[in-house]
């Protein structure tokens, strides 16, 4: 599913500036500027040719050109000399907040709301909706956002206030010091906790999906029973490494799609001899699938920090019903 890792870090140098360190995944090959644009949506196209053009960019080491093709995964540094102006609308929008801190905020995403702007989408993300709270998070590379939650995903995100706690969850994120924890509500019995180790890419038909494949990037969710119902249950995913759509493909691999995925194998069908779980299966509400638990060390006390972030309504109604009707 993935809660997509933006990796990154950065270093001050003598005159002011920092350095901005990440990792570029690269599906397809493309040109460095495009690849870098879809990166960073809330900076202008001319903002990153400038980049290029000064040689405040280097790929694996090497400066580039703006038609320069990136044929794989690589390495980005980029020199920043001056706060970039950034293409991002603040709007108000109501986003749960768990806690804050003068380094981070902790949300509890809603599901159906986007985590962050991209090419074609640039209203209603959560990132509007923290820039318009948080006008500060301009001077921070991404607005903060250094991990994020699919679409239709919701539940737990952190989201840094500076550089210095950037810099400190970033590193964090990239040595798999956070923990993430996901529950789920799935079709059929899962009656024993299991490892899933399979590696995962984009779909070779439909682009927008991804999948199992033998040439994919490592994969692995660690999945265990929480609660069996008669023709479901309530798992929980721990994520070892963070691919896009991984929890959901990792399931569905397991014949056991997420309630409500059907891009995932779930089938509107499944529960059509049950009038009570079909009436409260929400339509709207896309996949059941919730971001529970995460945990990291505090940028200031170095304190192990754990968040929950409560269930949407929706589905605390299903799992009510689902222990309902199996009760009965």
């Amino acid at each position: 599913m993935k809660d997509y890792i933006f990796s990154s870090v950065y270093h001050c140098n003598m005159n002011d500036s920092y350095i901005y360190d990440f990792r570029l995944e690269v599906d397809m090959p493309e040109r460095i500027d495009k690849l870098l644009a879809a990166h960073f949506p809330e900076y202008s196209r001319s903002t990153i040719q400038r980049w290029i053009s000064n040689n405040d960019i280097l790929i694996n080491g090497k400066t580039c050109s703006q038609k320069d093709k990136v044929t794989q995964s690589c390495n980005v540094s980029i020199s920043i000399k001056s706060q970039p102006s950034i293409n991002l609308t603040a709007e108000k929008m109501d986003i749960d907040i768990i806690d804050q801190s003068d380094d981070y905020i902790v949300v509890n995403k809603k599901s159906g709301i986007v985590t962050h702007i991209a090419p074609g989408n640039y209203s209603g993300t959560l990132q509007n909706g923290l820039y318009y709270k948080y006008p500060e998070l301009s001077k921070v590379p991404r607005t903060g956002i250094i991990h994020r939650l699919d679409k239709d995903t919701s539940g737990v995100l952190v989201i840094c206030r500076n550089l210095a706690s950037h810099n400190f969850l970033s590193q964090q994120l990239q040595n798999k010091k956070f923990t993430k924890l996901y529950r789920a509500l799935v079709i059929r019995n899962i009656d024993k906790s299991i490892i899933v180790e399979e590696p995962i890419g984009r779909h070779p038909v439909n682009r927008k999906k991804m999948s199992i494949q033998s040439n994919g990037r490592q994969a692995i969710s660690k999945i265990k029973p929480l609660t069996i119902f008669k023709r479901a249950s309530h798992v929980e995913v721990e994520l070892i490494t963070g691919r896009t759509h991984q929890i959901r493909v990792h399931l569905s691999y397991l014949n056991n799609p997420v309630i409500g995925d059907t891009m995932y194998g779930y089938k509107k069908t499944y529960f059509s001899q049950s009038l009570n779980l079909k009436k409260t299966i929400d339509p709207l509400f896309l996949q059941y699938l919730h971001s529970y638990s995460l945990s990291f060390k505090d940028p200031k006390t170095n304190e192990l920090k754990t968040y929950t972030a409560d269930y949407p309504k929706e589905y605390s109604l299903l799992l009510n019903e689902l222990k309902r009707e199996h009760n009965d």
